[in-house]
């Protein structure tokens, strides 16, 4: 006799109330394995290895200093932008020198000098970013919205120039930084790591959540490849609130969670109406990172909506944040819509009880896109929720203190005013220990041949004098208590008093001024100049060009063009 229908209902809950207490069961291990190896909450310099003097040797960190194990460096994905440097000699360089292997552009959209604008400048200079390139400089915008069109000609004037084939190529890395409100705080050879790094990590989740698919030959003679059906290859910094776009928008609704711990700042998290206790996931577009190609297909159709379809007014935030949450609409409606049943019953069953990690699960209405046929929604974007390459502000700025890596009398002041914080991050990472020196990089020519003084800047005993040596462990650095990271740049949107207030606590500002006169001096032999050609490591732009800048017109401007009167800020 066959069983009545409604008698099936208890059973199918039975089962799910099972299957859950077995989650339940694995996540409490999970947990418990977690606190066994968690970090001890004290520091000892003792206990702290020192970056050694040998080239070859490095030292280990202890993993009971990590609360949260972070993934080895991934040592075989050495960026060309990366390739050691060439023995040569001092002699002139070669006008026949041809640059083949890509190169790493810096853009700075910015269209008149002010003292924060140099801030961002000297930060680059003494850490040897590329020459940075300044986007629309001395143009004026009068248009009627807010900004006078200064936005919409940001997005308009980076894209022409990557459009420009004969400043960029395809297989580029370029890197687009807000002009007025960020500085550098670590090497670009970090930076370009960490981007290798967070990107392999982002296309191992893509390929677990959405899966692979068959990518025809593109030669008849090839076979057909299984690749992952969606990738990432561009890096945006990641805010804790959605803005300017209303709620209801993909832009807000429909972009993937954090990948940081779901309780990082305790049972709050993500229900902050202010932010503070949120997770950073919303795209904030100050910061970019990733191949030229790939990039500019971003700018151009943001190009387009703001110029083809009539919306100058809503700035380069509202844009870059809508075109990343069309596209992680459509890849998660599209996962929907090609589950098996198993797939669909378990996502109702997480949709019900509040565990779904689909962002279209949440209870919240989402204004459904209108689809375009034929249109692109595919563009590889993904944020840094670790702050990893870029820290932003709002309301992220209680998360950070400058911390001191050799300092253990920092440690209960901070615990006491971080009341969430389940530990404390008092290990230098491995790749700033395996780093140089911070004073390095402002003279990032032939240290061998270093000079010390140069026509046009003799050496001053007083302008140029720097202590002998400082390391890393010794440099106060801006430091995330909770991703844990220290961050290679900080984005000081927000708050903007920080610019004044936080100015002073960066690494190399009691050393500024001779760490600018010693990166204008150094060499520009033969060296350097096939160091550029080769994609060196140390010299990124054939352009050259020391203490200075590029226009996005080709005209070189020196500092004290562009900072004269700045100083002493």
């Amino acid at each position: 006799m066959a069983r009545p229908r409604r008698s099936r209902m208890p059973l199918c809950l039975a089962i799910s109330g099972l299957l859950l207490l077995l989650l339940g069961w694995k996540s409490m291990i999970k947990v418990r394995l977690l606190s066994l190896n968690g970090p001890a909450h004290r520091i000892d310099r003792q206990k702290i290895p020192t970056r050694s003097t040998s080239a070859t040797s490095y030292p280990s960190v202890a993993s009971s200093f990590i609360p949260y194990a972070a993934p080895k460096l991934h040592e075989e994905i050495e960026s060309p932008l990366l390739a050691p440097e060439t023995k040569d000699d001092n002699s002139t360089a070669s006008m026949s020198l041809q640059k083949t292997n890509p190169s790493f552009h810096l853009l700075v959209p910015a269209t008149e000098p002010n003292p924060n604008l140099c801030k961002t400048l000297l930060s680059s200079f003494v850490l040897a970013y590329p020459p940075p390139t300044l986007i629309n400089y001395g143009k004026k915008f009068d248009g009627d919205n807010w900004d006078k069109g200064s936005h919409t000609g940001k997005i308009r004037g980076v894209y022409d120039y990557l459009s420009n084939k004969n400043k960029v190529a395809d297989d580029d890395t370029v890197l687009v930084i807000d002009g007025y409100d960020l500085w550098f705080q670590l090497p670009p050879v970090i930076m370009i790591k960490r981007y290798h790094q967070l990107i392999s990590e982002a296309n191992d989740r893509l390929r677990r959540r959405y899966g692979t698919e068959l990518k025809k030959p593109e030669a008849a003679d090839s076979r057909t490849e299984v690749v992952a059906k969606y990738s990432q290859s561009v890096v945006f910094g990641a805010d804790k609130l959605c803005w300017p776009n209303a709620a209801d928008e993909p832009a807000c609704a429909a972009i993937p969670y954090s990948t940081l711990p779901k309780d990082i700042y305790g049972p709050l998290t993500d229900t902050d109406s202010e932010g503070f206790l949120n997770r950073p996931r919303f795209l904030n577009s100050g910061t970019v990172m990733g191949p030229v190609k790939d990039v500019r297909a971003i700018y151009e159709v943001a190009v387009r909506k703001v110029e083809e379809e009539n919306r100058g007014t809503i700035g380069d935030q509202f844009v870059f944040a809508e075109i990343f949450g069309e596209q992680e609409y459509q890849r998660e409606t599209q996962r929907q819509s090609t589950q098996g049943a198993g797939g669909r019953w378990y996502e109702w069953l997480s949709t019900a009880l509040g565990t779904s990690d689909s962002p279209l699960a949440a209870n919240q209405t989402i204004k459904n896109m209108t689809v375009a046929t034929g249109r692109r929604y595919e563009f590889g974007i993904g944020l840094d929720y670790e702050s990893k390459m870029f820290q932003t502000m709002t309301h992220s700025a209680n998360d950070l203190e400058f911390i001191t890596y050799n300092d253990s009398a920092l440690l209960p002041s901070i615990i006491e005013k971080h009341p969430h914080l389940k530990s404390t991050p008092f290990a230098l990472p491995i790749d700033i220990q395996k780093a140089h020196g911070p004073f390095w990089y402002s003279s990032p020519g032939n240290h061998s041949l270093e000079p010390k003084n140069s026509l046009l800047l003799p050496h001053s005993d007083y302008l140029d004098d720097l202590p002998e040596r400082i390391d890393w462990y010794d440099a106060p650095l801006a430091t995330n208590l909770y991703s844990p990271s220290v961050p290679a740049l900080l984005h000081i949107n927000g708050d903007k008093s920080l610019l004044n207030d936080w100015w002073p606590s960066m690494w190399y500002h009691p050393y500024s001024r001779a760490l600018v006169r010693r990166y204008i001096r150094s060499t520009q032999t033969r060296k350097a100049a096939q160091a550029a050609a080769a994609g060196g490591q140390t010299w990124w732009d054939i352009r050259g060009g020391r203490g200075g800048v590029w226009t996005d017109n080709a005209l070189w401007m020196s500092w004290g063009e562009v900072c004269k009167g700045t100083e002493d800020e």
